[in-house]
């Protein structure tokens, strides 16, 4: 009789994500779909508050403002609070300044909600991409990350052309009115579905606070978290202002302006999808295929620009390379934020928004001097080559030393 023992069977990993991992997505959608509906309501914008174009753009500098601002400093401010009641509660604040318009008039009122929204927005953001890596577990860190960026695609697929066609036909107020209704929908479908989390309550603050930065001492978050911002300016860039270069440049009507952001939706979800898929066995290889062929998708956009069939194709392409890299920028900070990561994840939220800021801004400055709207395109390529020379030297500090990364999962470490 042989003395061998079987080997203890092996647990498989998860193949799916939790279930409430999708609910947190609907959060996101609602807040994609408020973010990104903007840059097809700037027209109506624009005529309903008496402003320029470049200065209805403002507002999506303002809300990418709040929340580059906001990110960090309510994460410091809720650490020790209970992490599913802070999502609640981000989310209820995010619903009710979406009814400002109603109550105040002008450019100033709507500028103060989005600075609130955005606060509010980051909040969600950072707390709830922390519950989602939580609840799907370490080895899916990039695809339940990948999923909650899932909800900005389909804000792009569904909420934006929605909200854009309400915006048309009943007035932008009106759209801000059905983000509240939706926003609050679902964070009663949250209440019920996403679990208590735990939370350290007993620390003080100090030891908590060092825990959480102790990450930035890693010159990799840096460089990730450098390449997060330009990659979002470049989208920015083109995206705020792709409105107008398809109705005054391409002669598409301002009707068909929704389906052409429909397409574009399509085109993010697609992209998110096959990204989410593959980001965890390489995230920094994703990145240099990403930003390649979306420097590609941009190039074809600004030639085809002329072209009403070729803007659409190129905007479909745009909106899947754009969105392709997402799980991997997330993957990757919080791979190196070890242990801590709600500060890097939210650090991360701003990043992102650096980029919504000055993305719209130095699309409106181009604009400004004359160069005509084919010109944010061409500043969006710049952005993302310098992204791409950014993500080169993580490339070099990362496959050329192979520094140890003990503390993360194989899938999230570079």
């Amino acid at each position: 009789m042989s003395l061998a023992t079987e080997p203890a069977p092996i647990a498989p990993a998860k193949a799916r994500l939790p279930l409430s991992v999708y609910i947190l997505a609907l959060g996101t959608f609602c807040i994609g779909t408020s973010e990104f509906m903007l840059a097809g309501l700037l027209p109506q914008l624009s005529a309903g508050l008496g402003v320029s174009i470049s200065r209805a753009g403002l507002l999506i500098t303002a809300f990418a403002v709040g929340m580059t601002l906001g990110a960090p400093l309510m994460t410091l401010v809720t650490l020790r609070l209970p992490r599913r009641a802070t999502l609640l509660g981000a989310a209820l604040v995010f619903s009710a300044v979406h009814l400002l318009p109603l109550a105040f008039d002008g450019y100033a009122a709507v500028l103060v909600g989005r600075v609130v929204a955005a606060v509010a927005c980051a909040t969600y953001w950072a707390v709830g991409a922390v519950i989602a890596v939580r609840l799907a577990g370490p080895e899916h860190t990039a695809r339940a990350l990948a999923a909650i960026v899932g909800g900005l695609t389909l804000a792009n697929v569904l909420g934006v052309p929605l909200g854009t066609w309400i915006g048309e036909r009943s007035g932008w107020q009106a759209a801000f009115v059905a983000v509240a209704i939706a926003t609050l929908a679902v964070t009663l479908v949250l209440r019920l579905m996403i679990p208590r989390q735990p939370h350290d309550a007993a620390t003080p603050m100090r030891v908590l606070v060092r825990r959480e930065v102790a990450a930035f001492g890693d010159r990799r978050l840096w460089l990730a978290l450098a390449t997060t911002a330009t990659f979002q300016a470049a989208v920015f860039a083109c995206f705020s202002y792709l409105a107008p270069l398809l109705t005054e440049v391409s002669g598409i009507p301002e009707s068909r302006v929704p389906l052409v952001l429909l397409l574009f939706g399509v085109g993010t979800f697609v992209g998110v999808t096959i990204g989410g898929r593959y980001a965890d066995r390489d995230p920094l290889l994703n990145v240099f295929l990403s930003l390649g062929t979306m420097v590609l998708a941009l190039l074809a956009l600004v030639t085809l620009a002329g072209s009403a069939v070729g803007v659409v194709i190129a905007t479909f392409l745009f909106g899947a390379t754009s969105f392709s890299i997402a799980a991997a920028l997330n993957g990757r900070v919080f791979g190196f934020a070890g242990d801590a990561p709600t500060l890097a994840a939210s650090v991360n939220v701003s990043a992102f928004n650096v980029g919504n800021a000055a993305g719209p801004w130095i699309g409106g400055l181009v604009l400004d001097a004359g160069l005509g709207l084919r010109a944010p395109v061409w500043a969006a390529i710049v952005l993302a080559l310098v992204s791409l020379s950014i993500a080169s030297a993580s490339w070099r500090l990362e496959r050329g030393g192979r520094p140890a990364c003990p503390d993360a999962a194989p899938a999230t470490c570079a």
